[in-house]
């Protein structure tokens, strides 16, 4: 594998702080952005401490600003990792569809500005060949359970987008993957089920708070529910830098072989 500069959102936090630093340690240059400013002292300061500050550059990088866009997209990488992302939970057919709306413009319309902005970049300067995009989609964007479907509904975009992407950019040498973590225990799932509770109201809504969080707790409190951050950390270090790879890479095998199992089942699901 050759040495990679790696852009990174949502780097602040979670899986996309654990793999720069880590990536950065193999010897890999990172550039890892944070969405809020206040995170950006910090990381840096970490980063000071752990000696990597050579490796790893902090910025901010709010999608939602065009000037940091514009600043983001002219830097020079060789890999684009979007894993920025939040999460609206909670029942589909009641949840506020103005939730729905910017669940899918943080996850699915901002990370697509962003990718074309790099990758129009990329191939206008002749650029493109060795490049990568990288998507943290989910095993939700593979399946959906009941209370996350909004959600998993911008991981499934996502997965269409990197797929049509991964055809159309194979001329120009743009590798395309997607990263489907499990249901790691890194804070994130955790924050997206407290979300329904700022707006389901028992005497409006027809599901009641209390059976919609023993249904959070009682997934939290299962094994697949709470798994180790650590071993998704380590299996995005291999693949955000690699040259080759699958396109789609779930994380762990029990989650891989269960979302096939359901897709094939999908089809004599009956009404």
């Amino acid at each position: 594998m050759s040495k990679k500069t790696i852009l990174v959102t949502g780097a602040a936090t979670g899986f996309g702080k654990g793999a720069a630093i880590g990536m950065a340690r193999n010897g890999h240059d990172v550039i890892a952005t944070a969405h809020v400013a206040s995170q950006v002292t910090p990381l840096r300061e970490e980063v000071e401490k752990l000696g990597l500050a050579d490796r790893i550059k902090v910025y901010r990088l709010d999608l939602s600003d065009p000037y940091d866009i514009r600043q983001a997209v002219g830097l020079d990488f060789d890999v684009l990792w979007n894993n920025a992302g939040m999460g609206e939970a909670g029942p589909v057919w009641e949840i506020p569809v103005d939730l729905v709306r910017r669940n899918f413009e943080v996850n699915v319309f901002l990370p697509l500005t962003l990718t074309q902005g790099v990758v129009q970049k990329w191939v206008r300067e002749g650029k493109s060949q060795g490049k990568k995009v990288v998507f943290t989609s989910s095993m939700g964007g593979l399946f959906t359970p009941a209370n996350w479907g909004t959600y998993v509904s911008t991981k499934h975009a996502l997965e269409s987008i990197a797929e049509a992407l991964q055809q159309e950019l194979a001329a120009y040498g743009v590798k395309i993957q997607t990263i489907n973590p499990g249901a790691y225990y890194t804070g994130y799932n955790e924050t997206m089920a407290d979300n329904p509770f700022r707006w389901l109201d028992d005497d409006k809504n027809f599901t009641k708070r209390a059976d919609l969080r023993k249904g959070f707790d009682d997934f939290f409190a299962t094994p697949e529910g709470k798994m180790d951050a650590e071993e998704m950390i380590d299996r995005m270090i291999e693949i955000v830098p690699a040259d080759t790879g699958k396109f789609r890479n779930v994380v762990p095998k029990v989650i891989e072989d269960m979302l096939k199992n359901h897709q094939l089942a999908a089809w004599e699901n009956q009404i």
